[in-house]
């Protein structure tokens, strides 16, 4: 089948007419207004040769006049990839040679350089793909444009938005003349610029029609001709959208906050991982008095934060709440919610957010005694809490005794014993003696001193174990040239399969094989299960040949330079204000004591998920070799009721993993995740007045004092990052999992974050200055550009 009616196509013969074909099919189907033509399939292209005489015979039948010839490959036009732009369309075609020339143009297209580099980016496979023609007659239109069903700016799903010239729809489409633009948001429009109020109802009335008809926001061309008629070019799914919040059925709007870049993760969490963290952030935030439901949006974990935005008392601590884990970015955000009539307290916000009563003393209590403790006696606290640590590790191991997929998955499924007080309060007291200087110093000390005060902190495990590998790496000899001339995931195969020379990297992950990128999510592998971020980092480790550069002494040298800064600020704050000067001297010891525990917490808790992890993997190879997943770790995208149901009833979860999988995949390739969303969809940070801009500087919030100027180094994935010593480190968000990159940086810049998120704080204790909450800063800045990162000021120059 070479050529078929344009009527004719399906979604179902996508493979055979593509994605723009398909859809066209569909909207005639819909009883829409399209111009009528057919297809040239993907067959055709398939076998090399255009059937010249069938496509003779159907553009006769089209009265052989203009038309337009546009490309439908098989990859175009689809949920997750538009590929706008990216083939051929050629207009006012006319006489058959023109047309068998613009056909063979199409098939071209498919191999351009900007296709193939769309391809790659979206990691669709080249081999796969093919090219299916359009060819329509030519609509003589007087305006044309586009129409979003959404707003593509915002996210706002209430808000359609409009693009109109005069003449051709591909001024618009390719930004070839200034257009005229309207958001439709349901009130009625005047006649402006080249689009009547009455073309504007139609085409807001169309726009429903478009989503009603795909179920989906809709990106579709059209064109009014000279007789006032709407045609109907193109429609397809708006690819860019972030996904709508889960739907409650409330009639006031929502607020949801991301919790993810807490934890450094802006990537999507698989589903077991999901349902774990839930559960863990929802416990947490009722341990400490205050009830947040987590749900899923796009695979990231959002707070609803509706219930205490309205709450009369909760919302008046809402924000300085954000300090220290959420950061400026979110706190932006939440000023501008309480500001939103919308959120205003109403008389059936009676407290919802916050846990009941006396739940709420009991922890404040808990939380007196446990602080007061941790103030008292430091030491005393620090040695419990690594007590715990080594009795959560011990505990966490599987009992021998298991033996079936039913025994693993109920150890799975049981909630462990934690020594939570022992770990959370001497965190809790180390992060309010570091926070609570601030303002007792005002007028005495600025921010850049006490930061400089909380430089070089001992007792962080994050820190001891980058210091570790950079022992290892300093001990690796002969093999010096192996490790730095191989690539990394080759190393990590090769130590896998025990080939590759002692190196020391098994007490490495016998200390810390159980961390990782992302390693809060059940479904990530372990640094014991894939080396290869580990030996990328002793590489750029091993790029360092400055002794006086090495993280040992960069670290040696900011924990002296901390306490002399702390000896000075002491001195001069007592002499200007002596009772203020005093607690807030104790109160900075008391955090150089504490605060680098801060990590302590999150280390302990991998250790259970470590196990968890094990057994489930152990459960999905039985899966697996029952035919019931097509792989072990299939199972990380399954939830525990799902993979109850395959364990105890052998049911079938292929289709649903594959489903999950292709989403979670289009998602992993997602750039910017909202800080913040509103339930219709709306990217909140998007409606915030703009900054004003200055020619080559980039705003961002000081989190580590000091100024360097060296090359920038863009980096999305820490497992396969080449850093050579100096550069600059510019990345969405960092996890601990990323910090040995920090080693060989000489700054931070990073997209999200909070001064005391993980991040900052190891990157005041090696003395790297870090900007953070610059935004689009992996987007604006690129990869060898030379930058300068001014940690005090808060501000990135890019020269």
């Amino acid at each position: 089948m070479y050529v078929i009616a344009l009527s004719e196509a399906t979604a179902d013969l996508v493979d055979l007419v593509g994605g723009k074909a398909a859809g066209l099919g569909e909207l005639i189907r819909r009883g829409e207004r399209v111009p009528d033509g057919f297809c040239v399939t993907a067959e055709a292209h398939r076998l090399g040769t255009i059937p010249q005489a069938e496509i003779v015979a159907a553009y006769e039948r089209l009265g052989a006049g203009p038309v337009a010839v546009r490309s439908s490959a098989t990859a175009e036009d689809l949920p997750e990839a538009s590929f706008a732009g990216q083939q051929d369309t050629i207009l006012n075609v006319t006489g058959t040679a023109e047309l068998i020339a613009a056909i063979g143009k199409c098939w071209d297209s498919l191999h351009t350089v900007r296709a193939t580099a769309y391809r790659d980016a979206r990691q669709i496979d080249h081999q796969t793909v093919r090219m299916a023609v359009v060819v329509q007659r030519m609509v003589a239109p007087v305006v044309a444009g586009v129409l979003f069903t959404a707003n593509p700016l915002t996210g706002r799903r209430g808000e359609l938005v409009v693009d109109a010239a005069p003449g051709l729809g591909t001024t618009v489409v390719d930004g070839a003349a200034t257009v005229d633009h309207y958001v439709l948001d349901g009130t009625t429009r005047a006649d402006a610029g080249c689009l009547t109020s009455a073309q504007l109802a139609e085409l807001r009335a169309t726009g429903e029609r478009l989503q009603g008809h795909f179920d989906c926001p809709q990106d579709a061309e059209w064109a009014f001709d000279a007789a006032g008629v709407l045609w109907l070019l193109q429609s397809r799914p708006i690819t860019s959208l972030f996904p709508l919040p889960p739907e409650t059925g409330k009639p006031l709007p929502r607020v949801y906050l991301e919790f993810g870049h807490v934890q450094g993760m802006r990537q999507p969490v698989t589903p077991m991982g999901m349902a774990t963290l839930r559960a863990q952030v929802a416990a947490m935030l009722a341990s400490l008095g205050v009830r947040v439901e987590i749900v899923d949006i796009g695979g990231r974990l959002y707070g609803d934060l509706t219930e205490l935005a309205r709450n009369r008392s909760s919302r008046k601590r809402l924000v300085k709440l954000m300090a220290v884990d959420f950061g400026p970015r979110a706190q932006t955000v939440m000023r501008h919610v309480l500001a939103d009539p919308r959120f205003a307290p109403t008389k059936t916000s009676t407290g919802r957010g916050a846990a009941p009563g006396a739940a709420s003393l009991r922890t404040a209590g808990r939380a007196v005694i446990g602080i007061l403790r941790a103030l008292a006696r430091p030491d005393a606290a620090r040695i419990r809490m690594f007590q715990a640590i080594e009795e959560m590790r011990v505990g966490s191991a599987a009992p021998v005794d298991l033996r079936t997929a039913a025994d693993r998955l109920r150890f799975v499924q049981a909630d462990a014993e934690d020594g939570a007080d022992a770990i959370m309060w001497p965190i809790v007291t180390g992060m309010l003696a570091a926070a609570l200087p601030a303002s007792l110093l005002r007028g005495v000390a600025n921010p850049d001193e006490i930061h400089a005060v909380l430089g070089g902190m001992p007792h962080n495990v994050t820190i001891e174990m980058d210091l570790a590998l950079w022992r290892l790496a300093q001990g690796t000899g002969a093999h010096r040239q192996l490790l730095l001339d191989t690539p990394p995931h080759e190393l990590a195969a090769r130590y896998l399969r025990g080939t590759l020379p002692d190196v020391g990297m098994d007490g490495f992950l016998d200390a810390y094989g159980h961390r990782g990128v992302a390693e809060v999510d059940l479904g990530v592998p372990r640094w014991a299960e894939d080396p290869a971020p580990v030996f990328a980092a002793i590489a750029n480790y091993l790029r360092v040949t400055d002794p006086r550069q090495g993280p040992d002494q960069r670290f040696r040298r900011a924990a002296a330079a901390a306490e002399t800064a702390l000896a000075e600020l002491v001195r001069r704050a007592r002499r200007r204000r002596p009772v203020r000067g005093t607690i807030a001297g104790f109160l900075l010891r008391r955090a150089r004591s504490l605060a680098g525990l801060r990590e302590a917490g999150k280390f302990a808790g991998l250790y259970p998920l470590r196990e968890k992890r094990r057994q489930l993997l152990l459960i999905g190879a039985e899966l697996h070799a029952a035919g019931l997943l097509e792989q072990p770790d299939d199972i990380m995208f399954l939830t525990l009721d799902e993979a109850h149901t395959a364990v105890h009833q052998s049911i079938d979860h292929r289709a649903a993993v594959a489903s999950r999988l292709a989403v979670h995949r289009r998602e992993l390739r997602r750039r910017a995740v909202p800080v913040a969303l509103l339930s219709d969809g709306t990217d909140i940070e998007t409606v915030l007045p703009a900054a004003p801009a200055v020619d080559g500087t980039l705003a961002g919030v000081g989190a580590s004092a000091g100024r360097v100027t060296g090359p920038a180094r863009v980096v999305h994935d820490p497992g396969t990052a080449h850093l050579e010593p100096g550069e600059v480190l510019v990345a969405a968000t960092t996890d601990p999992g990323w910090t040995p990159l920090f080693l060989t940086a000489s700054a931070l810049i990073t997209e999200t974050g909070a001064i005391m998120a993980h991040g900052p704080t190891v990157a005041r204790e090696y003395g790297i200055p870090a900007v953070i909450c610059v935004p689009d800063a992996t987007r604006t800045i690129s990869t060898g550009q030379l930058v300068t990162v001014d940690g005090g000021a808060g501000i990135v120059t890019v020269h």
